[in-house]
This record gives structure tokens, C-alpha cells and sequence, in this order.
């Protein structure tokens, strides 16, 4: 298998600790804290009229051989192969949807039914070839989760050959349906824990442990090192690239576009993942105008992208739209690389403040740039019910609280840019069915699978085969925490998976 010439990926907040991308996949964070970037992002340069014609799992081999050069054409082929092939309920991975006059990419038809399966089923593939460099080795995924990527996460690792995976996610700050597909995972490498504390707490104390060099010294000793599966692990943020370029052919396929002509992207987002793989997509050459990004009630994004100061000292809210619960973004970092030069010493001092003041402001100049490509709005619970309401209404399609979200973004900005918008459906509205239901009828069950029931009967969208399957599982976590616990909770777990 020939090798391409590796690229190497570099810290956020130190150019001087470099990995190659396979080190970086199965790293996850980088030893200071930051988060692995390419300098040369901007030098790649994708054949985007050639990959009108491709299908999605060609897309997608040649977004990754760009971007993560030391993996063989070989390596890269099998792991899109592994990922897609019959795992998603689509053919084309994440079909574009009209709505009426609104189109609405679809990015939950795989196994658990949210955007994340895109990311983390490929994620899985990445890492399992890279760790073939490192014969010997085990590794413990450790995931923060607002309710999504906690279950694409333990569906895509599951069962993985000296992978293990624990995933932490805040105790009632998930819904029910999300909480249900994590605590019935089965499969011998998976461990899924309650926090007492909201997903901020959660990712923090994440974080808190990769950098724990005596925890880390512990775990070498057994052999195991420690990964991420959320989005700042660089392999599950890159996938994600492929869907902007995949939505781009089908506006240009079903005649909503030219080739060429620059489109917008309304994305509902809390950690800045989703969206900013669209903005990497966007730096290799995809006609990209503006990105709309979508807040519920904890707007801290949409408040930087109006002042230019980053605030967590407020108060946090539990909303309908869960998986937007976020307080600290933590892809903003890499935004803030780029658009600050791939200035290191700089994002190193704002990553700085906001660990110890929970809050910085960037230059003036940077915020301007910012401004230029990305756009921030956000809405409530009440708003975003009446949204769900109306949009099914008007165009009789189904929107989950986050995608409703989004729209009202979409709609508030469209009344002064007429670029053709493409809003992005992060999850399958059956993940929130009581909530929905509640929105558009006015009523729900409380219990959830006879609520799920009646908002099909209604509204003549079918339940996804997984959601109806998890009805009487049987439950297999059932463990909760202090979030102050967390870090011996890991080591406990590493030595009970790996070594009893």
C-alpha cells in the first residue's frame, strides 16, 4: 500500500506539538488542551465541479485522502465502506428534502437517528486503522454528551476490537428517548454514566482528564491510552465536511441553484462542530456565502457573534432542544485559529481567560472576519414550539426542536438576503416526540412510545425502525455520579474492561 506524504496537524494553542493525523485521530486532544488543526487548510483545494457527479461515499474518499494524508487510498476506501455501506436508511447518506419551498438536509437517517451518526460511524474506521500503529494498545473513548453523540458514539464503537468507550452525559438534562437509547446499549466494551450536573460540567471534566498527566502516566502502565469521539477529535469533525458538499450537488441537481452560485446554510449548533465543518468546506473551495447559526435560550453563540466577547457567566437553561444545552463551544476554538492568522500564543490566551474568568474578547479585527462568513440568531422555547407548528402547517413536514430552531434563524435572515438557504435537520423529530407533539396538536402522552404512535397517526411521518425497537429493551446502565468523581470513575472502568 503506497503511502501519500503525511501532513501534520499542530495544537490550537502551540505550534510546536505536531502530530501526523492518525496520532491526532487517536489522541483526540492534544497534550496542552488544544485542539489539532491543519495549517494548511487553506492550500487544499477540492475538485468541487468533479464531485457533482460523485456519489456520497466518493465525496467522501476524496474529502478524506485531502485531509488525512498518512491514511493509504486503501485504508481510506475500506473505512467509507465500513461506515456507509448499508448502515444508513438513505442511499445518499443524507438526502436533501424540499419542503415546499424549503430545503432541509436531512442528516438523521442512520442508526441512532441525529447528525452525529455521520461523524461516528466513521470515526470508529479512522481510529481502528490508525491503532494498528500501535500494536498493543488499548483505548478508552471518553464522550461528554448533551444527548446525541453519546449513542452514535456507543452504536460505532461498539464491540470494537481494543477500543472501549464510556460516555458521561448529564443527568436529566437529556430527553427520554435520548437517555433510552444510551442506558440499553449493549456490548462488552461500552459503559454509560449519569452526571449530577448539565453538560458543561461534563465536557469540562472531559477535558480535566486528558490533561491529568498522573492519570495518564497510570493508564500507560496498563497499556491504554485515552480518545475522544466528540467533535473535538479531528476524525469526527472531518467527516462531516462531505454533507455541505453533497447538499451543494442536490440544490444544483434539483435546479435550486447554478453551479457556482454561492448558497447559504442555517445550522442549529451548540458546540460549533457541526457548523464549522461546513466552514472547512467552505475554505476548500465550496461557494459558500454566510453561515446562519441557530441558539436556543443559551445564545452564548449568538451573543459572541454579535459583540465579539464570549461569556459563559450566565445562567443556563434546560430547553426542548437539548443538545443545544451549551454553555462553552468548544470548536470555536479552531474558528478562532484560523481567523486569527494561525496565531497559537494568541488562542492560547484566550482559552486562558476563559478557564479562569469564563470569558474573552477577540481583536476587533478577527470578530470582523468572523462576522463576514457567519451570522447568529436564536429563539425560545415558546418561539420554537410555534415554529413547529407552523412549519408543519404550511409545508406538512415534521421538525424536530432543534432543526425549528433553526429555522426561525433561517426566516429572520432571509427577510434582507435572498441567497438560496439550505437548512440543516439535525435529528429525526421522534427523538422529542412528547415535545412535537405538544407543539403541532397540543397534546402528548406521557409515555413515550404512545406518544410516538399518535404524532405518526397524525402526521403520517414514520417512526425510525430504531427508536420502535427500544421499546421494553432492557436496561444496562444504570450507574450516576458526582461529576467530581469522574476522573476515578474512568480509571476504574479502564481496569475493570481491560484487565479483569
Amino acid at each position: 500500500m503506497e503511502k501519500r506524504m503525511q501532513k501534520i496537524y499542530t495544537s490550537t494553542r502551540n505550534k510546536d506539538i505536531k502530530r501526523t493525523s492518525k496520532e491526532a485521530i487517536l489522541a483526540g486532544m492534544a497534550d496542552d488542551g488544544g485542539l489539532y488543526v491543519y495549517d494548511g487548510l487553506d492550500e487544499v483545494k477540492l475538485p468541487i465541479r468533479d464531485m457533482m457527479e460523485m456519489s456520497y461515499a466518493q465525496m467522501a474518499e476524496t474529502i478524506l485522502s485531502a485531509l488525512l494524508p498518512d491514511f493509504t487510498e486503501e485504508e481510506v476506501k475500506k473505512c467509507v465502506q465500513d461506515a456507509y455501506a448499508n448502515r444508513f436508511d438513505n442511499d445518499d447518506i443524507t438526502p436533501l428534502h424540499i419542503a415546499k419551498d424549503v430545503p432541509v438536509l436531512e442528516l438523521f437517517h442512520g442508526p441512532t437517528c441525529a447528525f452525529k451518526d455521520v461523524g461516528l460511524r466513521m470515526l470508529p474506521q479512522l481510529m481502528s486503522t490508525a491503532i494498528q500503529s500501535c500494536k498493543g494498545k488499548d483505548v478508552m473513548i471518553l464522550t461528554a454528551t448533551s444527548g446525541d453523540t453519546g449513542k452514535a458514539a456507543l452504536e460505532g464503537f461498539k464491540d470494537v476490537e481494543h477500543i472501549g468507550i464510556t460516555v458521561f452525559y448529564p443527568d436529566h438534562g437529556v430527553s427520554n428517548m435520548q437517555k433510552l437509547q444510551m442506558v440499553t446499549t449493549s456490548g462488552q466494551n461500552t459503559k454509560v454514566c449519569a452526571i449530577q450536573g448539565n453538560f458543561d460540567d461534563a465536557q469540562s471534566n472531559v477535558k480535566k482528564i486528558f490533561q491529568d498527566q498522573e492519570l495518564k502516566e497510570r493508564l500507560n502502565e496498563m497499556n491504554t491510552t485515552l480518545s475522544s469521539a466528540n467533535s473535538i477529535n479531528i476524525g469526527r469533525l472531518i467527516p462531516q465536511i462531505v454533507y455541505y458538499v453533497f447538499a451543494y450537488k442536490e440544490m444544483v441537481r434539483k435546479g435550486k441553484i447554478r453551479f457556482g452560485e454561492e448558497i447559504n446554510f442555517c445550522v442549529p449548533t451548540g458546540n460549533y462542530g457541526n457548523v464549522l465543518a461546513g466552514y472547512y468546506a467552505k475554505c476548500m473551495g465550496l461557494p459558500v456565502k454566510r453561515f446562519l447559526v441557530a441558539s436556543n435560550a443559551n445564545h452564548v453563540l449568538y451573543d459572541f457573534l454579535t459583540t465579539g466577547i464570549y461569556d459563559r457567566n450566565r445562567s443556563f437553561f434546560k430547553t426542548i432542544s437539548p443538545s443545544m444545552d451549551i454553555l462553552i463551544s468548544s470548536n470555536l476554538e479552531r474558528l478562532l485559529y484560523y481567523k486569527s492568522g494561525k496565531d497559537a500564543d494568541y488562542i492560547h490566551e484566550l482559552m486562558k481567560s476563559l478557564e479562569e474568568k469564563g470569558s474573552y474578547q477577540v481583536r476587533s479585527d478577527i470578530f470582523k472576519d468572523i462576522q463576514k462568513d457567519f451570522y447568529g440568531g436564536y429563539c425560545d422555547d415558546e418561539t420554537c414550539a410555534a415554529i413547529m407548528k407552523e412549519f408543519y402547517e404550511e409545508k406538512g413536514y415534521v421538525l424536530d426542536p432543534h432543526t425549528a430552531v433553526g429555522y426561525k434563524v433561517m426566516k429572520d435572515y432571509q427577510k434582507n438576503d435572498a441567497t438560496p438557504c439550505v437548512l440543516l435537520a439535525t435529528a429525526s423529530p421522534y427523538k422529542f416526540a412528547p415535545a412535537v407533539e405538544n407543539a403541532i396538536f397540543q397534546q402528548s402522552n406521557e409515555d413515550e412510545f404512545a406518544c410516538m404512535e399518535e404524532l405518526q397517526r397524525k402526521s403520517g411521518a414514520r417512526i425510525p425502525d430504531s427508536l420502535l425497537l427500544l421499546q421494553g429493551a432492557k436496561i444496562r446502565h444504570e450507574d450516576v455520579i458526582d461529576k467530581e468523581d469522574m476522573r476515578d470513575y474512568v480509571e476504574k472502568t479502564v481496569k475493570e474492561m481491560f484487565h479483569d
